[in-house]
């Protein structure tokens, strides 16, 4: 088993590198090599012979060609330009969301034998005018450049699967809550800084009002998701390659309620409101509501609660509470 990992240097390529080295094994097949392709790769690599690194721009042919050798047979694409940026940047976006995705189904395409690929798309598919509850029959209308791009890759990650040059799945995630690290420039952002900033001890200036709701889910859960559905058989997928994966509805309100039971009143206190309108403006066209059964049947699982999300974050980041 030969793995690439595309966005491999983001935290969550780096989360799922980390369980798939450790777990030894995708699909019952032992892992022999696992490269992870990204523009930045994080300092603290484990030293494992199995794995790989290659810097560059998933966006050129050339730097793609490298990425993906012909044994590759697995691939977990998540490399991308986030929802706020490729708003703010239409070409930046179209580049790496959209011909990124080609040249990696391009290069897949070159495989000795059609690969396994798992596509990171997003909730950002659907927009406009829509059901209270959103289910497996709603139909993507995206109303940002961000969510467009993800439906087309979608799609041609399905079509790709149905002339047998691959074998793909696409998953739309919620949310992720909470990620470690630093803001950036994803529209979502708000929604693991409001948690994350106040447990290290830092205000934060919260851009959306608290009956703002989320979808979301927990970087553990992902990573279980990605794995998940990587290993499930391609009978159980059929010709429709894409599933809603399961998450739990909050609001921001709800979720400072939880950190405040958890941390402390004084935690919860660090966050104050300054909103922005431009942010508000994209979250506001995002469902928060849906009803997952397809997935529910496929083995895909939510989080228990925001309690639990808010618990695994301080567990798994070693976060003491400023």
């Amino acid at each position: 088993m030969k793995i690439v990992i595309t966005g491999g240097g983001g935290f969550i390529g780096f989360k799922l590198a980390k369980a798939l080295l450790a777990r030894g094994t995708l699909a019952a097949e032992k892992i022999a090599r696992l490269t992870l392709v990204d523009q930045a790769l994080p300092a603290d690599l484990p030293k494992d012979p199995r794995l790989e690194t290659l810097a560059g721009d998933i966006s050129d042919p050339k730097f793609a060609a490298s990425a993906i050798a012909a044994d590759t047979t697995s691939i977990f694409h998540l490399a991308a330009v986030v929802s706020g940026a490729a708003e703010a940047d239409f070409d930046l976006g179209m580049r790496v969301n959209l011909q990124g995705m080609r040249n990696v189904l391009e290069q897949a395409r070159k495989c000795a034998r059609p690969p396994r690929l798992v596509f990171a798309s997003s909730v950002a598919a659907f927009g406009g005018d829509l059901p209270r509850v959103l289910d497996d029959s709603t139909t993507p209308a995206p109303q940002t450049s961000y969510g467009s791009q993800k439906v087309i890759s979608e799609y041609l990650v399905s079509d790709f699967s149905r002339k047998g040059y691959i074998d793909g799945r696409s998953l739309r995630l919620p949310t992720i809550v909470v990620r470690p690290g630093k803001p950036n420039a994803a529209a979502s952002s708000f929604a693991s800084a409001v948690v994350r900033e106040p447990l290290n001890g830092v205000a934060y200036e919260c851009p959306l009002p608290p009956e703002t709701g989320v979808w979301l889910l927990s970087p553990r859960r992902v990573v279980e998701a990605f794995i998940h559905a990587h290993d499930l058989p391609a009978s159980r997928w059929g010709s429709n390659r894409v599933v809603n994966l399961p998450g739990i509805t909050v609001t921001i309100a709800e979720m400072i309620a939880a950190m405040g039971k958890i941390a402390g009143s004084q935690v919860a206190k660090r966050v104050s409101w300054k909103l922005d309108a431009r942010i508000d403006a994209i979250v506001k066209t995002w469902p928060v509501r849906f009803a997952t059964p397809r997935a529910l049947a496929m083995g895909f699982k939510a989080d228990p609660g925001i309690d639990a999300v808010i618990r695994d974050y301080i567990a798994d980041e070693n976060v003491r509470i400023g």
